[in-house]
């Protein structure tokens, strides 16, 4: 598919609502203008995540495939690229920001050429997967907690740098369906500090990150009954996390939030699991759930791709004649930086996502770029496929931070770039035709 707006045909309206695609949140009432240049403004129900990214503009002599630094056609540039995959003996596709038609055609690319995939972001998300795999999960979705919540424990997250909307549009909307009020909840956040916007009444319990994981076994303990006699968790007296206990156990329908981007310390699958404990205990008497947080750079649209193509998450293998998953072996930054990788797929559609350091220091594997036209390391690529933002210059899908929807995203303004699918297709065509 190519995103482009032909002679005649109807485009985009100058101000219309769109779904942003710059979260996981997926707003869908975000009111942007397309000015007649091309450019895209924010004009009502915006954040800063949105602002920026509507307003990404291509950067010039950037609009147009390069090999090795050279203006080519996108027919050469596939080329080009099937040549490096054809002779690696281990590719990598990673970064993987791109919406359903764009992962699914990186799953296809990866069959063609035996490569691992995996995202930017998985360390953060594996500290979900690995505890899920374990335990399983008890979590929830928007609309629930939008009309059910009474109590939100945010746990170690700064929801607003991530989500910004999340409490004006999820957990403080103003109206709910069920007649509960902003007035009537309470919100309780665990480390970071609470936003302006909490809902409700909202308590902090200070604490160093450092203390979380032993504040949280804490906590699933007391949740499950047990007696503790420590006097202190950290810096935090225990009578405070007895009085947490005991709100959580008296709420009607409570929530635990966390985004694992935040939980940025050794081994934090295991606090997952002790949050997973205190969920388990907790629904014996109440009604207690889970709100992971993600899909920023699209990694649950990506993670959702992958399992319902392949049965498997990140870090799967397709170099032998059935895809192998290992989520220690096959970690893009462990890969590189081994150079166990001799050649990088990096994909980036949403933003200008960083190349891991591993793979731009020497000696560097040869570089594929399928990025945005303002990608800053288009010049230092091998082969550089510039291609639309999914959501403001041609329409797509991307899974929603609670999985139960994937959204519909509808084109901003017109554009002459490919799309991520149509860019990797060109090289899956390219690599059959030898």
């Amino acid at each position: 598919m190519v995103a482009r707006l032909d002679r005649g045909q109807p485009g985009p309206a100058a101000v219309a609502t769109r779904t942003c695609p710059f979260c996981g949140l997926l707003c869908e009432d975000v009111v942007v203008d397309a000015a007649a240049a091309g450019a895209v403004a924010v004009r009502a129900r915006g954040c800063e995540l949105s602002r920026a990214g509507f307003g990404r503009q291509s950067a010039p002599g950037l609009d147009t495939p390069l090999v090795a630094g050279s203006v080519a056609t996108l027919e050469q540039a596939a080329q080009a690229a099937a040549h490096i995959l054809r002779e690696a003996w281990q590719p990598l596709i990673a970064g993987l920001a791109t919406d359903v038609a764009g992962m699914r055609a990186a799953v296809e690319l990866a069959d063609g050429c035996g490569a691992v995939v995996d995202h930017a972001t998985s360390a953060a998300k594996f500290r979900n997967v690995l505890a899920f795999q374990d335990r399983g999960a008890i979590t929830t979705t928007l609309a629930e907690v939008r009309n059910r919540a009474d109590l939100l424990v945010v746990i170690g997250t700064d929801i607003v740098s991530r989500f910004p909307r999340f409490f004006e549009r999820i957990a403080a909307p103003g109206g709910t369906l069920f007649g509960l009020k902003d007035s009537e909840r309470r919100s309780i956040f665990v480390g970071a500090r609470p936003p302006p916007d909490a809902p409700g009444r909202a308590d902090w319990l200070a604490c160093q990150r450092s203390d979380l994981p032993d504040l949280l076994g804490a906590l699933a303990a007391l949740a499950a009954g047990a007696r503790l006699d420590a006097t202190r968790v950290g810096e935090v007296p225990i009578d405070r996390l007895r009085e947490l206990a005991s709100a959580m156990q008296a709420a009607r329908y409570g929530v635990i939030v966390w985004a694992a981007a935040d939980l940025d310390f050794a081994h934090a699958e295991l606090s997952v699991q002790a949050i997973g404990r205190t969920l388990t205990a907790l629904s014996r008497t109440t009604r207690f759930c889970g709100l992971p947080l993600g899909g920023s750079e699209a990694d649950l649209t990506a993670g959702a791709v992958l399992l319902w193509q392949v049965g498997l998450p990140f870090r799967t293998s397709f170099a032998s004649d059935r895809p192998v998953y290992d989520p220690y072996l096959f970690d893009a930054r462990r890969l590189l930086a081994r150079r166990e990788a001799d050649a990088l797929v990096w994909i980036s559609t949403l933003s200008d996502l960083p190349l891991p350091p591993e793979a731009t220091a020497p000696p560097k594997p040869p570089l594929i770029l399928v990025a945005g036209a303002n990608a800053s390391a288009a010049r230092r690529a091998d082969v550089y496929f510039p291609v639309a933002t999914p959501g403001v210059d041609h329409g797509g899908h991307l899974v929603r931070t609670d999985r139960v929807l994937t959204m519909h995203l509808s084109a901003a303004r017109g554009s002459e770039l490919s799309s991520c699918a149509h860019a990797l297709r060109a090289i899956s065509r390219e690599l059959r035709r030898c």
